[in-house]
């Protein structure tokens, strides 16, 4: 992998872990484009999600700072409350990962096709949000369960995590912003722990052919295009304008559908 393929990719896992259009799904296809074997880029892969997850914690840093102060008055609060909700929200994921992570992984192939098919049920899940136009609720116990239910559905290369989250919880009346805090913030304990079993695994060898230069040009691509779309998302869960991201993804998907057909 050069400089340049990894700066694309890097700048492509930034932008779409945050904007509901699937980072994976356009991993997938940048990979494709750039002729990049899926299987020889996995520490590649965990580097720019790790440079994600730093971004989350620099954005939110103070949210964190304040649940960790509740945290440690060691009584029910807001804080613990937080903190179980999210806790509720991995379990699903936490099932995926421990019991079908080979199937999962079987998707990762390079089968445009079924980056588009699920690119526009990612479109889908955007559209249904205005079918719900009061979002009063606060987040609770089950809302937190469903949410995590489809982060879990959106480990499949084309479904938008932030989209299936986010929108999910719109769906079901939770307020924009408290969403769109709990959604970015939800998958930080998932990716640290998906990052630390593939490294442990073994599987990240030396020969993966992605150099030292690619690596921190990916790594650092991500995580500044990370901050910026993190900010930018929050700002549009806010606004209501998740439809212009359920026309690309219905765009895009089309695209790689036909495009598969030739594979």
């Amino acid at each position: 992998m050069t400089w340049i393929e990894a700066l694309i990719l890097g700048l492509v896992q930034g932008l779409t872990e945050f904007l509901p259009v699937s980072s994976s799904g356009h991993l997938e296809l940048g990979k494709y484009f750039l002729e990049i074997e899926a299987k020889n880029s996995l520490a590649f892969t965990v580097a720019v999600h790790g440079a994600t997850v730093l971004s989350t914690i620099v954005v939110f840093r103070k949210d964190l700072l304040d649940v960790f102060k509740g945290v440690f008055e060691f009584k029910w609060n807001e804080s613990w409350k937080f903190v179980s909700l999210i806790a509720l929200s991995m379990i699903p994921v936490l099932v995926v990962g421990l019991f079908f992570k080979d199937f999962v992984e079987s998707f990762f192939t390079g089968n445009i096709r079924f980056v588009g098919f699920m690119l526009l049920v990612t479109a889908a899940m955007l559209t249904f949000t205005y079918l719900k136009k009061s979002n009063k609720r606060k987040i609770g116990f089950g809302d937190a369960f469903l949410i995590g239910t489809a982060q879990a559905l959106a480990v499949l290369p084309g479904i938008s995590r932030a989209g299936a989250t986010i929108s999910t919880g719109l769906m079901l009346g939770n307020k924009r912003e408290v969403i769109a805090r709990f959604s970015f913030l939800m998958v930080l304990i998932p990716i640290i722990g998906a990052n630390l079993l593939d490294v442990m695994s073994g599987e990240m060898t030396s020969d993966e052919g992605v150099g030292t230069l690619a690596m921190v040009v990916g790594f650092l691509a991500a995580f500044v295009s990370g901050l910026f779309a993190c900010k930018w998302m929050i700002k549009i869960v806010n606004q209501g304008r998740l439809i212009y991201f359920a026309l690309y993804c219905f765009l895009i998907g089309t695209m790689a559908i036909i495009l598969g057909f030739y594979q």
